[in-house]
């Protein structure tokens, strides 16, 4: 049996490729979750990549991760990162390795991005290397 791995992008997330690619790429979500696949098959993993606008959302889907036996989860929570200490409790409620992801590197960014409510609750983060934090990340998860 294949062990499932959710990958939970946050707000404004179905807009890369388009959004300020200078900081986040040109790859499009699409083009993420056709890499992730493809390295998830060599790794005998499977990945379940969703995107919301909204925290509840984001929530909902940490919880589900759990109760369907996911083998973990990474997150881009986009700017839920630095606000949400509900996404910092739901990581923390959930008995799951949780990776943090970020194309970009927040520490190289604006004060206010400095600050992960979500690393804090994370078991690991990888940032800073666009698209391929997500591979790097998965990969992370294949050696646990």
């Amino acid at each position: 049996m294949t062990q499932v791995v959710y990958v939970l992008n946050g707000p404004n997330l179905n807009l890369l490729g388009l959004r300020e690619p200078e900081i986040y790429g040109h790859d499009t979500l699409d083009d993420i979750a056709g890499m992730l696949e493809d390295r998830a098959q060599s790794l005998g993993l499977e990945i379940d990549m969703r995107q919301s606008n909204h925290e509840g959302h984001l929530i909902d889907w940490l919880h589900e991760a759990q109760a369907q036996g996911a083998r973990a989860v990474l997150i881009n929570a986009g700017a839920y990162t630095h606000t949400s200490v509900a996404l910092h409790d739901a990581i923390k409620a959930v008995q799951l390795p949780v990776i943090e992801v970020h194309l970009s590197n927040p520490h190289k960014r604006e004060e206010f991005r400095h600050r992960s409510y979500v690393g804090m609750a994370a078991m690991g983060t990888v940032a800073g290397f666009g698209a391929n934090s997500y591979i790097v990340a998965l990969e992370a998860v294949a050696r646990l």
